[in-house]
């Protein structure tokens, strides 16, 4: 009798270990991550940057984008097993095991040629403008704590870069690429303006469990092999983008 609990334990526990991961990322995180209509499939450079890792670690996986607060929500309810895109702040260090970084974007500040900044040297520099940012996300450790004014009604970046152009905000904070990109998609790029100085240079990062310690190590152990290697080269290029965006 005990033995064939204990080969009904191991059968029930290699059937577990053999479920495909559930992978989940933002997606409205264009052009890193995004669907481009409700049926379609998930694109993006981290999306395929991701996929790749994961099928050199050899592992099966479903992977679908969501709303980003139910990407974290997600994860820190367990209903998933790993999430994408974090910022590699201390605080996301602290809530989550990061792996990677699997890339590095610069975080800026967009305006209007109509707001009389040129640049700025210090976070009190920006204190008497409303700055717009997406609900949820993490920039950096230091601006996240400032006493400043922000606007936080945005659900998505895209909704930034449409709050900025409506006058409803001074400044917005993102990826520089990414508010390139949506400002060029609303026709808006001739009337925005990058400040010269970044916030900083973000590395991106995947996000396990803190007590997933297996997972984490197979995906890391993946990544890095591919990266000594330069064997996620070709996908950037794809995207026209580097490590080091």
């Amino acid at each position: 009798m005990r033995y064939l609990l204990l080969c009904l334990l191991l059968t029930l526990g290699s059937t577990s270990m053999a479920e495909p991961w559930k992978v989940v990322g933002d997606e409205q995180f264009a052009p890193y991550s995004f669907v481009a209509g409700p049926d379609t499939a998930p694109q993006g450079l981290d999306v395929e940057l991701i996929s790749t890792v994961l099928r050199t670690a050899g592992v099966d996986y479903k992977l679908r984008l969501y709303p980003w607060q139910r990407v974290k929500r997600m994860l820190e309810q367990r209903m998933v097993d790993m999430a994408f895109q974090f910022a590699g702040t201390a605080e996301r260090h602290a809530q989550y095991l990061l792996v990677g970084p699997i890339r590095t974007g610069s975080t800026v500040f967009m305006t209007t040629h109509k707001v009389p900044l040129a640049d700025w040297q210090q976070l009190s520099d920006l204190s008497p403008y409303v700055i717009g940012q997406v609900q949820g996300y993490a920039y950096e450790s230091t601006y996240d704590q400032a006493a400043l004014k922000r606007d936080s009604g945005a659900q998505t970046p895209r909704q930034l870069v449409a709050m900025l152009l409506a006058g409803r905000v001074d400044l917005i904070v993102g990826d520089h690429i990414q508010l390139l990109h949506f400002a060029r998609e609303m026709r808006g790029e001739q009337k925005l303006r990058i400040l010269p100085s970044p916030l900083t240079q973000m590395p991106r990062y995947v996000a396990f469990a803190k007590d997933d310690q297996a997972r984490a190590e197979r995906f890391a152990a993946a990544l890095e092999r591919l990266q000594n290697e330069g064997q996620l080269d070709a996908i950037y290029q794809r995207w026209g983008l580097s490590p080091q965006s």
